[in-house]
């Protein structure tokens, strides 16, 4: 069985990471892309003892995996379309993941007010089938709520012909900080990471078979070729792009649509539950969810033409989201209220094409191509697990690497403990007192935002951050929770990044200048 490393001396040293890269030895997998399935999939290779290598273009989780509705749920929405055998999935691996990381994962109550007689019996009907399916992973169960227990949970919902409601239970979590938990098991387990590294190519044998792939260190801008026996592309809603690297002529697999989000003060939800709006105008479900002190309410689903690293909300996507919480709360936020507007591409599949082409659930879909390359895609955060496992499963076949059992339904992520601290630190588990005993662990960075510049340096130094960016949208998650706050301390972040990175002024300078232009897109005003 493997056993996790007790130290792993390239964690905080890029030059050993890069030199990674001159290895002409063959990886037994190369995964391409860092976001919840590169990283699954990674995770999942590297308990198996596989040697395993990860490239990241830009960034851990800088797509779509870090700007979810922040739930790690079953989807209660898709058993009202009759999905029960992925509703049953993705409540089991809901179960295992608070069991895995109970330092990243929490019960929350979700409340579906009710305003007519047979909305609450209508929906509970409905919950109760989703705790069934929970099983013995179950949170809590279901169950109906008089008006008064709703108002006292959710002083600010809308008393005006509030009859009730039904309160159910599902997971939250910071999805950022997942990926970077991930991250740090993946290196535990002796596997390799490198961010800021895009694949810029796929080589293939004499046979037409791929065996490798070309990397450019984006820091020193040389180029790398690396040796593999399989490459997975993982790249989320960017996995068309890859698969035209190794067919010129590829379709593309997938019709992305985007869904905002908005950020607003936590005195709009005080109360100790989420609300969640089980249809709204457009048939969608709507949640406002507690989460770091402020609210997240979102979302929407637009289709967009093309993908985009930072897409951007339309105005009538915000006054969707507005004007629907309106219906609920009061007082309601307005766009003066909005602290942030983050906004995520989901990888939705078209229609199965292709050969060789398997459809492992109606969530995520492997497909392999007729030279070998694996592309994962579809799917969410909840499921990650099943869908680095089911990779691994093709993968290792494809490789014809010894086949090994998983290891990763009970497997405890990097930092695991029970114990309970308040919701800022309790994201980094067993690390929280190593940050804490840091220089600038009791100097905060913005008066409005709960960071420390001592969690700036162990970004760095042992989560690979690398720009001003890196630390605030996802080591810390000040871009999502307050833009303009997450601008102002720019500076000070970028001071600090040069004092542990050895750069100057001017990288200092075009850092802060960058970052302020990337922030000023999450804001209304």
């Amino acid at each position: 069985m493997t056993t996790p490393h007790q130290t792993n001396p390239a964690v905080s040293d890029r030059a050993a990471l890069v030199a990674h890269l001159e290895d002409p030895t063959p990886w037994d997998v190369l995964v391409i892309g860092g976001g919840a399935s590169g990283l699954g999939t990674a995770v999942e290779a590297a308990t198996r003892g596989y040697r395993t290598l990860l490239l990241e273009a830009h960034d851990y989780a800088k797509g779509t995996s870090s700007r979810s509705t922040k739930l790690v749920h079953g989807g209660v929405r898709y058993l009202a379309q009759g999905n029960v055998s992925l509703v049953r999935e993705a409540l089991r691996e809901r179960g295992l993941l608070k069991q895995n990381a109970p330092h990243l994962v929490r019960d929350l109550g979700f409340l579906i007010a009710a305003y007519t007689w047979w909305s609450a019996p209508f929906y509970g009907i409905g919950l109760k089938m989703y705790d069934l399916l929970a099983g013995k992973l179950n949170l809590k169960n279901s169950r109906y709520i008089s008006a008064q227990e709703a108002l006292k949970r959710t002083p600010t919902l809308k008393k005006a012909g509030l009859k009730g409601g039904i309160l159910y239970f599902d997971g939250q979590f910071d999805d950022s900080r997942l990926a970077i938990t991930l991250l740090r098991t993946f290196e535990d387990y002796g596997g390799v990471a490198l961010n800021h590294a895009p694949v810029t190519g796929l080589h293939k044998n004499a046979a037409g078979r791929i065996d490798g792939a070309s990397v450019r260190d984006e820091e020193s801008g040389r180029e790398y070729r690396v040796n593999a026996k399989v490459v997975v592309n993982a790249t989320g809603v960017f996995v068309d792009a890859v698969r035209r690297m190794d067919d010129a002529g590829a379709k593309d697999m997938l019709s992305p649509s985007q869904g905002v989000h908005v950020v607003v003060d936590r005195r709009f939800l005080p109360g100790d539950s989420a609300i969640m709006v089980p249809r709204t105008d457009d048939g969608r479900v709507l949640f406002a969810v507690p989460w770091h002190d402020h609210v997240v309410i979102g979302t929407t689903d637009t289709p967009v033409p093309q993908t985009s690293l930072e897409p951007r909300a339309l105005p009538e996507e915000i006054d969707f989201i507005l004007s629907t919480a309106a219906q609920y709360m009061t007082p309601a936020p307005t766009r003066a209220d909005v602290r942030s507007v983050y906004v995520g591409l989901r990888p939705l599949v078209k229609a199965a094409e292709g050969t060789d082409t398997k459809a492992l659930s109606r969530d995520h879909i492997i497909r392999i191509s007729d030279s070998g390359l694996i592309t994962l895609t579809g799917g969410k955060w909840t499921t990650y697990r099943r869908m680095g496992e089911d990779t691994i499963n093709r993968a290792a076949t494809q490789a014809g690497l010894p086949p090994r059992l998983s290891l990763t339904p009970a497997l405890h992520l990097h930092g695991w403990t029970t114990d309970e601290s308040d919701q800022h630190w309790r994201v980094y588990g067993t690390d929280a007192a190593k940050i804490q005993q840091l220089e600038g662990a009791h100097t905060l960075l913005h008066p409005e935002l709960p960071y420390t510049e001592a969690e700036v340096r162990w970004a760095v130094r042992m989560e690979q951050a690398r720009t001003v960016e890196d630390v605030l949208s996802r080591r810390l998650r000040a871009l999502l929770l307050n833009a303009r706050a997450s601008s102002e301390a720019a500076p000070r972040v970028a001071t600090i990044l040069a004092e542990e990175l050895g750069r100057d002024a001017a990288w200092q300078a075009a850092q802060v200048a960058e970052y302020q232009g990337l922030a000023a897109g999450y804001m209304l005003a």
